[in-house]
């Protein structure tokens, strides 16, 4: 694709700090590998951005209260490519679009913020935990059935204020996040508005991520073969690999990112290992699982498939 017929291409996104500076990210791959693009980003509400108060019902689940408006701004062609952050996206696939790109992924781990030093294993009895993910409150009660998990909503910003002005222990965020906000965790604090925290990454063998966690997936329509092209060079194939397995997995089980479930895929000389973390019951142990096969031989979806087999036969 030549420089002189390069089209413009607008991204669509959230408004959220963090979905910004995604967005940014993604842009500004797209700038290096086209420096004649013309990028526009159109910032689009969701149901999610618009529920900041009342808590998500969990029957209800969370599948596309992120990313159904932006998905249908994509389909109705307002805009080009959808930017989203992987786990928002319900499993199902949207009939007509496609998860065709992902950047490099980010740090997958979650992490626990805290007013006091000492980690996890310091936490006094009884402690109170803020998280809106239900996966992470059965991993904290599963390692801890005395914490009492409660409901937390917002933006990393918002989340890191409530618990500046609550009686909480701590919350639990997701890594990535925290990080490509600009926060820097390597000395295991967080300066925020005057304040500071003690920060530490939560194992992954006791708390494995929600499916993409991570990675920032763009989604376009399956027959736009000019911003397939457009796309390319700035996708990574191994994380696309992975989160097709993690996609896969979900969709089998028919969870979504407010599923008691934990999924993470990785590459190493071209093999991939997934494993999952499945709570049927509050403060028991997970059915857990996990495969490592070739992808010479394998397709990430036939993978997911093997340790969903593995786990559950073919009668589930």
């Amino acid at each position: 694709m030549s420089a002189e017929v390069l089209p413009t291409i607008i991204l669509g996104s959230r408004g959220s700090e963090l979905a910004r500076a995604q967005t940014k990210l993604v842009a500004d791959a797209l700038q290096r590998a086209w420096p004649a693009l013309e990028i526009k980003i159109q910032i689009i509400t969701t149901r999610g951005d618009e529920r900041t108060v009342e808590p998500i019902d969990p029957r209800a689940g969370r599948k596309g209260l992120f990313t159904g408006e932006i998905e249908r701004a994509l389909a109705a062609r307002e805009i080009d490519l959808a930017i989203h952050s992987a786990k928002d996206l319900p499993s199902d696939a949207t009939p007509g679009l496609e998860v065709w790109a992902a950047l490099p992924r980010a740090a997958f781990d979650d992490i626990l913020i805290q007013k006091n030093p000492g980690g996890f294993v310091s936490l006094r009895r009884n402690a109170v935990i803020a998280t809106g993910s239900v996966r992470r409150q059965y991993q904290l009660r599963w390692q801890r059935p005395d914490i009492r998990p409660v409901e937390l909503r917002g933006n990393v910003p918002t989340r890191l204020r409530k618990l500046m002005t609550s009686d909480w222990d701590g919350i639990v965020l997701a890594r990535a996040g925290v990080e490509r906000l600009g926060y820097e965790l390597t000395a295991g604090t967080i300066d925020f508005e005057g304040a500071q925290f003690f920060a530490e990454i939560l194992p992954a063998d006791h708390f494995l991520p929600a499916g993409g966690q991570g990675v920032i997936a763009m989604q376009l329509r399956s027959d736009d073969t000019e911003k397939k092209k457009l796309i390319a060079p700035i996708n990574d194939r191994r994380t696309l690999s992975c989160l097709e397995a993690e996609r896969e997995f979900l969709r089998l089980l028919n969870g979504d990112c407010n599923s008691p479930v934990g999924i993470l895929a990785s590459v190493e000389n071209n093999e991939m290992t997934l494993r999952a973390q499945i709570f049927e019951q509050a403060n028991a142990a997970p059915r857990s699982g996990g495969v490592r096969l070739s992808l010479q031989t394998e397709e990430p979806k036939q993978i997911a498939a093997t340790l969903f087999n593995q786990m559950y036969g073919r009668e589930k």
